[in-house]
C-alpha cells in the first residue's frame, strides 16, 4: 500500500474540535499512515501557543523561581483537550517528569519539545496509532547538523514494523544524549526526513490556509493561490522573502523526488498547492508567472570608470573589497563603464566610508556612490522562458505607474527576473506586476 506522511500544524492542533478534523482527514485515507503533530497552537487571537507556555515556565525554573502555576496551566490545556476527545488518558505522570526535569535544569531545548511530545501522546491515543518518540529515531551530529544516514536508518527500522504511527515534530537527540529541537520549521523538517525515510508516495503538509498565494495578501487582496510549484521556484521566492516552507524542510523529500502538498485542515476539500519535482511539466500555471516576491533594505554600490570594462581584474577587485569587509552580495549588473553592487543594506551599514575608501584605493574609479532605500521584487515561474515578452510586460506595468525600475536582471534559466525599485515603491510595484499577470487574466 502507498505511504503518505501528514504533518498537522499548531494551529491545526490548537484544541479538542480542531484535533478531531485532523482524525477525520487521517481517517479519511489509509495511506495517511505516519502522523507528524506540532505543539497545540493559539485557539483564537489572543491566546497562547504552548510552547510559548513551555519557555516562559522553563524560564522561571532556570531562576530557581517557582513555576507551578505555570506548569499547571499547561496541564490544564492538555487536560481541556484530552477531555475534548472523550479519552481516558492521563497526562500526570508526564508532567511529574517534565516538573522534576525542569528542576534539573534540563534545558530550553528539552522545554520546547515538551509540547509536540505530549500533543503526540494524545493523537495516538485518539487515532489508536503507536506513539514513536522522536528522540528515539532523530539524531543529531556534535556540530548541531542533522545525522541524516543514522536518522533515516532508525526511521526505516523503527516504522518498517509499524504500519500507523505518531512522530512528535521539532526535535530529536543530541549528539550528548539530550533532546535537541530544530533551529526553525521544525515540524516541517520532521515530516520530510520521516517521508523520506519510508519512501512516501505524498507528504501532505497541513495548516491553516489553502496553499501558498501568488504574493503577500498584505500588499494585494485575495491574491490568488497557486495550485502547481516547483522546488527551484518555491525556493527562489522563499530567498526573496515569501512565507513559504524553508529550504530544510524541503531538502529530504527534494533529494528522494517526493511531492509536498500543502493543504488547509479546515478546507480538506481544497486540493492547496502541489510541491512538485523540477523536472516536471505537468500542471502549468493558467498565469505566464508562478509567484511574486520581495524584501527591502538593499544598498546600491553605483561605480563608474571608463573603460572600466578594458581594465583587467576590475570586478574582482571591487568584490574582494567587499569579501574583505565579509559582505555578501546580492546581484551585479553592469556596464562597459560601469557597474552596480546590490548588498543587503544590514551588512554595510555603519561601514560606508570604510568601503567607499576601499574601492576607491582598489580600483581608482571616476564616481562612486551608494544609494540606500532599494527594494528588489523577483517575477519567479517557470512559463516565462516560453512567453515572449515578459520583462516588456513588466517593464510597462510599471512605468503606467509611473514607477522607475532601478535594476533588472534575469537569470540564464529565464526562471525569473528581479527589478529593483525605490523602497516607496515597493508595495505599488508589486499590485501592478500582479494586475498585469494575474489579475488582468484570472
Amino acid at each position: 500500500m502507498a505511504i503518505k506522511v501528514v504533518k498537522f500544524g499548531g494551529s491545526s492542533l490548537a484544541d479538542a474540535a480542531q484535533i478531531q478534523k485532523t482524525a477525520a482527514i487521517i481517517r479519511a485515507d489509509a495511506q495517511r499512515r505516519y502522523v507528524v503533530p506540532s505543539a497545540p497552537g493559539k485557539r483564537f487571537s489572543t491566546d497562547t501557543k504552548v510552547t510559548d507556555m513551555l519557555y516562559g515556565c522553563y524560564a522561571l525554573a532556570e531562576q530557581g523561581l517557582a513555576f507551578k502555576t505555570q506548569l499547571d496551566a499547561i496541564q490544564a490545556r492538555y487536560d481541556e483537550i484530552i477531555a475534548g476527545l472523550g479519552l481516558e488518558l492521563s497526562l500526570a505522570d508526564e508532567f511529574s517528569v517534565i516538573a522534576e526535569n525542569f528542576r534539573a535544569r534540563a534545558g530550553k531545548d528539552y522545554a520546547a519539545s515538551r509540547g509536540e511530545y505530549l500533543n503526540g501522546k494524545v493523537i495516538a491515543a485518539y487515532l489508536g496509532f503507536a506513539f514513536v518518540d522522536a528522540a528515539d529515531v532523530i539524531f543529531f551530529r556534535p556540530d548541531g547538523t542533522l545525522d541524516t544516514e543514522k536518522t533515516a536508518a532508525a526511521l526505516h527500522e523503527r516504522l518498517l514494523e509499524l504500519e500507523y504511527a505518531v512522530i512528535p515534530g521539532f526535535y530529536g537527540c543530541g549528539a550528548d544524549g539530550y533532546v535537541k529541537t530544530f533551529s526553525r520549521g521544525g515540524s516541517d523538517v520532521t515530516g520530510s526526513i520521516v517521508a523520506d525515510a519510508v519512501k512516501a508516495e505524498l507528504y501532505e503538509n497541513w495548516t491553516d490556509v489553502s496553499g501558498f498565494l501568488v504574493t503577500d495578501p498584505r500588499i494585494v487582496e485575495d491574491p490568488v493561490v497557486i495550485r502547481t510549484i516547483t522546488y527551484t521556484e518555491l525556493r527562489e521566492l522563499s530567498y526573496m522573502g515569501a512565507s513559504v516552507l524553508h529550504e530544510a524542510a524541503i531538502f529530504p523529500v527534494r533529494s528522494a523526488g517526493i511531492p509536498i502538498n500543502i493543504r488547509n485542515t479546515n478546507a480538506p476539500d481544497h486540493p492547496g498547492t502541489m510541491i512538485v519535482p523540477d523536472s516536471t511539466d505537468d500542471e502549468l500555471s493558467v498565469y505566464t508567472i508562478t509567484g511574486i516576491a520581495g524584501k527591502k533594505d538593499f544598498t546600491a554600490i553605483n561605480i563608474h570608470k571608463d573603460m572600466m570594462n578594458s581594465q583587467i581584474g576590475f570586478c574582482r577587485d571591487v568584490l574582494g573589497v567587499l569579501a574583505n569587509r565579509r559582505i555578501p552580495i546580492e546581484h551585479m549588473p553592469s556596464s562597459i563603464d560601469s557597474m552596480t553592487v546590490i548588498v543587503d543594506s544590514h551588512y554595510i551599514r555603519g561601514m560606508e566610508n570604510e568601503v567607499r575608501t576601499d574601492i576607491t584605493k582598489a580600483v581608482q574609479p571616476d564616481s562612486l556612490d551608494m544609494e540606500d532605500g532599494i527594494a528588489l521584487i523577483a517575477v519567479v515561474g517557470r512559463g516565462m522562458c516560453r512567453t515572449r515578452g515578459v520583462a516588456a510586460r513588466i517593464f510597462a506595468a510599471l512605468a503606467h505607474a509611473r514607477i522607475n525600475i532601478r535594476m533588472i536582471n534575469q537569470g540564464s534559466s529565464e526562471l525569473n527576473v528581479i527589478v529593483a525599485v525605490k523602497e516607496t515603491d515597493f508595495e505599488q510595484a508589486i499590485r501592478c506586476i500582479y494586475d498585469m499577470f494575474v489579475k488582468s487574466v484570472a
